[in-house]
This record gives C-alpha cells, structure tokens and sequence, in this order.
C-alpha cells in the first residue's frame, strides 16, 4: 500500500518539491511529480535546471522520445504508465494514478489549506498510512 507523506504550511511548493525531487531520484530511482497545469510544469521544469546547486537532476516529460531513459518526469497529465517509485503531488485533487506507486508526497501549501485536507481526508477514509511534515516550523 502507498505510503503517504503530507508536508504542510509550504511557503514555496515549487522549491519544496525541487528538494523532494532530488532526495526521491536519490534514494528511489524514479520520480513522477504531477503539476496543476502546463504553466507549473514549465516553471518546475526551469526550477531543476538549478536545483540541486551542484548538479544537474535529468527530468522531461511524459511525451519526451527520452522519457524511458530519464528518472524524473514532471507533467500535468492525469496519467501514469512509467515506473512507479515515487508521485510529488502539486495538483488540487488526489492523482487517479496514486495507488500504483510505493509513496506519495503531497504538498499543501500556504494557500491550498483546504484542499490539502480534503486529500489528508480522502486517504485516511481509504485506510492509507499518513505521515505529516509541518514545513512552516522549519522541519
């Protein structure tokens, strides 16, 4: 079952998710990371050129010749058939393709409070394990 992590009170959930991103690569191998819309996407997408500050993170997206070659891929599409490691949400809703990964991080930020908890709602009633990160503190 996925394991899902929540990280709350994000000031900046395009930086947040450019460090999860790397961390996940990391330690997992793939990450797909789910964008509201094509605008987010590009604006992730300049963000990993820079981040990590000591080296490049390969991401493109999902329609990319070179998507099967590259461990992160970020889009807006509300579909999923690649490798299924880890799912950054920065979309409003739960992704439909959620469960087919092993975690999920989902990033609430300062202004998505509301719909951060309908997502923490709609996993709990589902019985998944939730893990909370309270950003805002510095943790």
């Amino acid at each position: 079952m996925t394991l899902i992590d929540f990280y709350s009170g994000v000031e900046d959930r395009l930086a947040i998710a450019a460090r999860l991103v790397a961390k996940a690569a990391s330690a997992h191998g793939s990450v797909r990371v789910l964008t509201p819309d094509a605008a987010t996407t590009d604006a992730l997408d300049k963000l990993l050129w820079m981040v990590p500050a000591t080296g490049f993170l390969p991401h493109c997206r999902m329609d990319s010749p070179l998507a099967g070659e590259t461990p992160v891929w970020i889009d807006h599409r509300l579909e999923h058939t690649g490798p299924a490691a880890v799912l950054v949400n920065l979309h409003r809703e739960a992704p439909p393709f959620f469960s087919r990964f092993e975690r999920l991080a989902e990033i609430v930020g300062l202004d998505d409070v509301d719909a951060g908890r309908e997502r923490y709602r709609f996993y709990r009633e589902r019985g998944y394990e939730l893990r909370a990160h309270d950003m805002s503190t510095g943790r």
